[in-house]
């Protein structure tokens, strides 16, 4: 049985046991004590234990294929389903969706990548490469629907792999504000990774509970951080995990394909989702409580690790 299953057995138990002595004539029994704290095998633990050089590896310890996606698909337009090879067992489902005027192209490596480490991952066009941010949240669900879909039918190449309760979502510029939008929406959205994220006029950011990764680039021109990625960040409730991850030096486009610093990109990313959608605590010495500024590629690094 999972133990995060048996450790909310356990506190039910504990409660229901002080109860029981209080009412048998006891006015001061004694609390049990608290069950001990989840150290591994805390929720759906995939793979070997992860490391830096693991971490930023090209690949994961899965081998991947890929499925295409007809652009005729109802709801965006169309992509690319990413799923690993040689593991087993249901698996969380991520949807990567570009920026404006940009294509799946730019978004694409992010794919291979994280499908290697046990997850799926539907890298998306847009229906119009002029949608907005609201547009691309909406087809950002859309794509989730879809390959949880392709998940319940037997002629799939992906039959029985995703775990609907898992989704995660990751944008990059309009994007990155359609991820924070559908966070804001959809509080199931279990992780999310919004990439120099653009979003104007008013939001509802402060809704937000899905645990929420802001990469931003230093020097964007585009979506500056001062007026974009860092008051998003403020956004988010202090009572939500969140971090806030400024590449040095970079352009609007740093987090796309073929940025030279992928495997920065990569470790956090990987990092963010295993902890977040896979809940396996392994990963949380990666995002917490280290000098994640003494990397040159880091110019500001903020979290909050609420747990």
């Amino acid at each position: 049985m999972n133990q995060l299953i048996i450790k909310n057995l356990a506190i039910a138990l504990n409660a229901l046991l002080f109860s029981l002595a209080a009412s048998a004539g006891n006015p001061n029994p004694e609390p049990p004590p608290p069950p001990p704290s989840c150290e591994s095998n805390c929720g759906f633990e995939r793979g070997p234990n992860p490391s830096v050089s693991y971490l930023e590896a090209d690949r994961g310890p899965y081998q991947v294929r890929t499925s295409g996606v007809s652009s005729w698909v109802s709801g965006f337009g169309g992509g690319t389903i990413h799923y690993p090879t040689g593991t087993t067992g249901t698996m969380g489902v991520i949807a990567v969706v570009p920026g404006y005027v940009s294509y799946e192209s730019s978004i694409e490596w992010w794919g291979p990548r994280l499908a290697s480490h046990g997850f799926v991952v539907i890298t998306i066009d847009t229906s119009s490469i002029y949608d907005q941010p609201n547009s691309r949240a909406t087809q950002l669900n859309a794509a989730l629907n879809y390959a949880i879909d392709q998940s319940n039918s037997s002629g799939s190449p992906i039959s029985g792999m995703i775990d609907p309760n898992r989704r995660g979502v990751i944008g990059w510029s309009m994007g990155g504000g359609g991820s924070l939008k559908l966070s804001a929406d959809d509080p199931s959205i279990m992780a999310a990774i919004p990439q120099a994220p653009y979003y104007s006029g008013r939001n509802n950011f402060d809704d937000i509970t899905t645990p929420t990764l802001i990469i931003a680039c230093e020097n964007d021109t585009v979506a500056s951080v001062s007026s974009h990625a860092s008051p998003f960040y403020r956004d988010i409730p202090s009572s939500t995990n969140k971090a806030f991850l400024e590449i040095n030096g970079g352009s609007h486009y740093c987090a796309n394909s073929g940025y030279s610093d992928e495997d920065i990109l990569g470790k956090y990313g990987i990092a963010w989702m295993k902890r977040y959608m896979d809940l396996d605590q392994r990963y949380t010495q990666f995002l917490c409580g280290v000098n994640h500024e003494s990397d040159r590629s880091i110019s500001e690094y903020r979290e909050n690790c609420v747990n």
